[in-house]
């Protein structure tokens, strides 16, 4: 029987890391001097998976973005998997944006991968298991070179490549 090698491509971000980077988005914030005296604050809806940005203007909203993204940087989370609302008007004259992290793969962003995969014409299956991609083939150099073609190709997504299995 043959060998049949795998791997899986996912797009899921560490929730752990992204509220480590609030916290530290708000610790800076509060010391920083552009920021003295105003209601600027980042926070996590965990239910909706969302970062809610909120502040008196739009300026100050750009600069706790700013503060934010660097911060999610140093920890490793990928700009690639958020998805910016547009800002706009809340409660006591200020303004609200919502940060939508990406949890899977979309359907339409998982055919579009599976098309990409069968256009290189290696010998390897791609199929689509819920939120996530599943890449199977023989020989694994072939799988490392779907992972290399992937990686040099702009999908609009942040991609992992996880359980990579030799049966």
């Amino acid at each position: 029987m043959s060998q049949q090698n795998s791997f899986d491509i996912v797009s899921k971000i560490d929730l752990a890391e992204v509220s480590n980077a609030i916290n530290q988005t708000m610790k800076e914030i509060q010391q920083r001097f552009d920021f003295k005296g105003s209601k600027s604050e980042a926070t996590l809806d965990q239910k909706e998976n969302a970062i809610i940005l909120h502040s008196e203007d739009e300026y100050k909203l750009r600069s706790l973005n700013d503060v934010l993204q660097q911060k999610l940087i140093k920890r490793g989370v990928p700009l690639k998997g958020l998805t910016y609302g547009k800002i706009e008007q809340a409660a006591g004259s200020t303004v609200r944006q919502q940060i939508d992290l990406q949890q899977g793969i979309p359907t339409d962003k998982a055919k579009e991968i599976v098309k990409i995969i069968k256009d290189t014409k290696l010998k390897v299956q791609a199929a689509i298991n819920g939120d996530l991609v599943r890449v199977s083939g023989r020989d694994r150099d072939v799988l490392q070179d779907v992972i290399k073609h992937l990686r040099s190709v702009d999908i609009g997504i942040h991609m992992e490549f996880t359980n990579y299995r030799s049966n």
